[in-house]
């Protein structure tokens, strides 16, 4: 084929996938389809759920860039069906993409994640241990607690204070013997995470659930909702 086949043949394919993005995201109804025909996308009725698919098959693209925007997006719209794309996500070739990978792991919360979150903690990168563990403490499953007693021997300080954050979120009595040593820890800010792990435990009933409370809760309630601001002096 020739130079310029291939580049007309290029032109057209990014055209086409340029045309489907721009409609699902122009129309929210739409939703992502693949035609018989090679290289043509459409769009039909569908809804969120056409947008998380046409998301999905974003995380494929070549661009690093593009790939971390589109692990954001999905983690903003809060669809665990894209959980099982962003698992397969955690062993993309860019580190940072894997950092946000496990980071919108642990905010999607689906306990699915656990294995390749514990997986995680082994990563080559600092980043992706660290988002990991904090992943863990965010799902809140205890499935995860060996391995995170094993990660609090990481080499990374940065890593053993969220992994031991971590183990104090999980409220698990095994992780005492580990937050004990980390009690004895060379770096000062593994101690106090290692003390405040143990209090939460300690002062705890289990795992913490992973809502939270109103943070600006009204601190003078009215108790009468309709008061009289005249009232009869007899």
């Amino acid at each position: 084929m020739s130079p310029l086949a291939v580049f007309v043949r290029t032109l057209l394919k990014s055209s086409a996938i340029f045309i489907g993005v721009t409609a699902i995201f122009l129309h929210p109804q739409l939703e992502w389809r693949t035609e018989s025909t090679p290289n043509v996308v459409g769009a039909r009725q569908g809804g969120r759920e056409g947008i998380v698919d046409g998301l999905i098959l974003a995380l494929k693209d070549s661009d690093a860039g593009v790939r971390r925007q589109v692990i954001r997006t999905l983690a903003s719209m809060h669809s665990t069906r894209a959980v099982p794309a962003l698992v397969a996500a955690a062993k993309d070739a860019d580190p940072d993409t894997r950092a946000i990978v496990v980071s919108a792991l642990g905010e999607l919360g689906d306990a699915s994640a656990v294995p390749a979150l514990r997986d995680a903690l082994k990563d080559d990168s600092v980043a992706v241990r660290v988002r990991a563990a904090s992943a863990l403490g965010e799902i809140g499953d205890r499935a995860a607690v060996d391995a995170l007693i094993a990660a609090a021997k990481d080499k990374s300080p940065d890593v053993r204070r969220r992994v031991l954050n971590a183990l104090g979120e999980l409220g698990d009595d095994r992780a005492i013997d580990t937050l004990m040593q980390g009690l004895k820890d060379e770096d000062a800010a593994v101690r106090r995470s290692a003390a405040s792990a143990i209090a939460e435990i300690s002062g705890g009933t289990g795992a913490h659930p992973r809502t939270r409370p109103n943070p600006r809760p009204n601190p003078r309630p009215n108790p009468n909702p309709n008061p009289n601001p005249n009232p009869v002096v007899r």
